[in-house]
């Protein structure tokens, strides 16, 4: 069944809020050295702060540990989505560099794009990416962040362009890292983009069409899985395509005028079934990330689930009732982002930011390539 949830439904989904609350109440300072800027070289082996929300109490563990706080009977609900390789450099050709990240390609072949250059650019502009492999022509400006590109692979053993596809880009393209994770982008540099292209993606990432990783599901391993499964615990998949919707700053300081860019999800009938089911026994669910959250939140209906697909701009932030999250693995966030009013809305402000700090004092590292956090 296809869905696309419009702003009335996300208000029930919400409820109200308190008028208290801007967005400069979910800011926080953070030294740049705690930013994360490369994985551990083993994925389970990052730092896990375990904060209970009832009590307060906050244990430091590693994330392998994570086994010992799950039950036998909870489900544990991963985002299938795999990232796409959708960050292409080009230059104009006045010289002049063209950073585009990929958003989604449409149903004439075009993709929406976010284009980062210091001059100008103009519709029926061409540009060349990744040393003339690909050919860009600026189609059209709908909105003043997004672009539409007609985008052409310029193969040596073709006789014309042909039309740049997944197949293409995984070829040519670059995973888009987050901005503050900073990597020189020179052809020396090049060979880095290798362990990206592992590490930023999941050990169970499936599903083509993320422009960012989930990341709270890059510190899980094969075998940390199969421990999972031998205590009991039933692990099921959901899709959220990570797009701009989930890392687009809050412009407005009255966090209800945000509006969120739509993102495209799947909630499968294995899924469904297997929470609906948890969720009538009484048996815990378990949100790998914000994207599982918001895909559960979005499809809840009277504390159940139902098979779906579509898009959703599901907006989380204090205080929305959760009907059927009842614990979350998450990473620590960047202040004033959705993301981080989804965690707050979840384990409550004061105590989310007590925790950072917690965490900033422990030098726990920060952000995509970072730490984990359970919260029971």
């Amino acid at each position: 069944m296809d869905k696309t949830l419009c702003a009335s439904a996300i208000q029930q989904l919400k409820g109200s809020t308190s008028p208290q609350l801007r967005l400069s109440d979910f800011d926080y300072e953070l030294p740049h050295e705690l930013i994360a800027q490369h994985p551990l070289p083993v994925r389970d082996e990052s730092r896990l702060l375990v904060l209970n929300r009832k009590t307060g109490n906050i244990e430091h563990r590693k994330f392998f540990n994570i086994v010992e706080y799950l039950n036998t009977g909870d489900v544990l609900v991963l985002n299938d989505t795999k990232v796409i390789p959708a960050k292409l450099i080009g230059k104009r050709q006045t010289g002049a560099k063209v950073e585009a990240l990929l958003i989604k390609q449409d149903n004439n072949g075009n993709w929406h794009a976010m284009l980062n250059t210091n001059a100008k650019l103009r519709i029926g502009e061409e540009i060349i990416f990744e040393d003339g492999a690909i050919r860009g022509t600026l189609a059209d400006r709908p909105q003043p962040k997004g672009w539409i590109i007609h985008l052409e692979s310029l193969q040596p053993s073709a006789l014309s362009p042909q039309p740049c596809t997944l197949d293409v880009l995984s070829r040519v393209g670059r995973i888009p890292l987050p901005p503050y994770i900073k990597r020189v982008v020179s052809d020396e540099q090049r060979a880095m983009s290798n362990e990206d292209r592992e590490r930023y993606q999941t050990v169970f990432a499936q599903k083509e069409g993320a422009i960012a990783a989930p990341t709270a599901g890059l510190h899980f391993t094969d075998t940390l899985l199969d421990k999972i499964k031998c205590r009991g615990i039933e692990i099921v998949f959901v899709t959220l395509h990570v797009g701009p919707g989930t890392f687009l700053p809050i412009e407005f300081e009255d966090i209800e005028k945000h509006v969120m860019q739509r993102e495209y999800y799947e909630f499968p009938e294995k899924s469904a079934s297997v929470i609906s089911q948890a969720k009538k026994e009484g048996r815990r669910i378990i949100a790998v990330g914000s994207t599982s959250c918001r895909v559960l939140e979005a499809t809840a209906r009277s504390g159940t689930t139902e098979v779906s697909s579509g898009w959703t701009n599901l907006f989380i932030y204090p205080p929305y009732r959760f009907k059927v999250v009842d614990v979350l693995i998450t990473n620590f966030h960047l202040p004033k982002t959705t993301l981080l009013l989804l965690v707050s809305a979840f384990a409550g402000r004061k105590e989310i930011l007590t925790a950072y700090e917690i965490a900033k004092k422990e030098r726990y590292r920060f952000y995509s390539y970072g730490d984990a956090m359970l919260i029971i």
